[in-house]
């Protein structure tokens, strides 16, 4: 047993956390005006094009539900309209679709109860996903009075040596369970046919070995350093590269300047070599897992940790509000669970996507 990786079943308590000693407690999304999400788009429309751009404020509705709705109202078809991230029901939330520029009269009628365009606009270009460069979070935490001051240490720990960028409940379904499902995919043992659920399901697998990842560095001390072998991301720039000195290098990477990825595994990336490699190969050997058996997949790498940014908390009558900016496919709960210290997606409605982000590697 390679220490607490043995499950397929999303679960916070077999994930070590980087910061230690007590939380805040609280409850989160008591209402929707709780837990708010504002995307930071990766480019400014330009206000010319082919292109519709619609920014819009939604509570109440899934990302999905909202084009839905877009669509019977204005009959634009769902190849058409283009979408950075997926936002979460239980939220107030704003985000940025395109559309042809053909639809814009129509638009103008479009209404929905629990949402509110905010801009109207055009650029050259169709809106894609992941062409978002971060998200803004906004989260009230009830039942905490008197813990601002300690949010506010942890919060400003974790800008400084970042968090552990663990895929939250979100990525693994109700339950947590979709992993197993992956699991079946990718043995041949699956019933579901469907190849897009296929690939979500694949993908959950993909990410349960990925948290395990991040959890044995944690274990064994090499969240903020790195080992030979492992492929480092700069934060600045982007640039991955090799790491050969792993001395040197983790010189940089306590610094904040670089960062190791992890591998989604899939036939267009290759498996980690030497010490990094060795300690993948342990995170998925606990779970009985190999690298070809994720053939289906393109692949993909992942940081390890990223850095909060524009960090605040500003105490309230029962508790207090944290604010911070992550990067696009990072989760929101990855910083709340080193705040609070409890399940913090226990009080939640339902899981949702509240990174604003789904990450597809196909």
């Amino acid at each position: 047993m390679v220490g607490s990786i043995v499950s397929l079943v999303f679960d916070w308590s077999a994930l070590r956390a980087l910061t230690e000693g007590p939380g805040t407690g609280g409850i989160l999304r008591q209402e929707p005006g709780d837990f708010r999400v504002d995307e930071v788009p990766l480019y400014v429309p330009s206000g010319e094009g082919e292109h519709l751009y619609l920014q819009f404020e939604k509570t109440g509705h899934t990302t999905a539900h909202v084009l839905r709705e877009l669509g019977e109202q204005v009959g634009v078809r769902d190849r058409e309209v283009g979408v950075a991230g997926l936002k979460d029901r239980h939220a107030v939330t704003t985000q940025w679709i395109s559309l042809p520029q053909k639809y814009e009269a129509r638009v103008q009628n479009f209404a929905l109860d629990g949402v509110r365009v905010l801009q109207l606009t055009r650029h050259g270009n169709k809106l894609g996903m992941g062409h978002l460069r971060a998200n803004r979070f906004s989260v009230r935490v009830r039942g905490a009075a008197g813990q601002a001051d300690q949010a506010a240490r942890t919060l400003e720990l974790l800008a400084a040596q970042g968090v552990p960028n663990y895929f939250g409940p979100q990525r693994f379904g109700l339950g947590g369970l979709n992993a197993e499902e992956g699991l079946r995919v990718v043995r041949g043992e699956s019933r579901v046919r469907d190849p897009r659920v296929r690939r979500f399901l694949t993908t959950a697998l993909q990410s349960v070995v990925f948290n395990g990842f991040v959890n044995l560095r944690l274990e064994r001390g090499v969240f903020a350093g790195l080992l030979t072998g492992d492929m480092a991301k700069k934060h600045d720039t982007g640039g991955v590269f090799q790491v050969e000195d792993a001395a040197q290098e983790s010189v940089r990477s306590a610094r904040g300047e670089v960062s190791a990825t992890g591998t989604l595994f899939g036939k267009k990336v290759k498996p980690l070599t030497l010490d990094a490699g060795a300690l993948e190969q342990e995170a998925l050997a606990a779970l009985g897992l190999s690298a070809d058996m994720f053939s289906s997949r393109k692949g993909d790498r992942r940081l390890t940790r990223v850095f909060p940014e524009d960090v605040s908390v500003t105490a309230e009558d029962d508790g207090f509000t944290v604010s911070f900016t992550l990067p696009r496919g990072s989760f929101a709960t990855s910083v709340l669970r080193e705040i609070m210290k409890t399940d913090v997606d226990a009080a939640s409605p339902l899981p949702g996507d509240e990174t604003g982000d789904l990450e597809d590697d196909e």
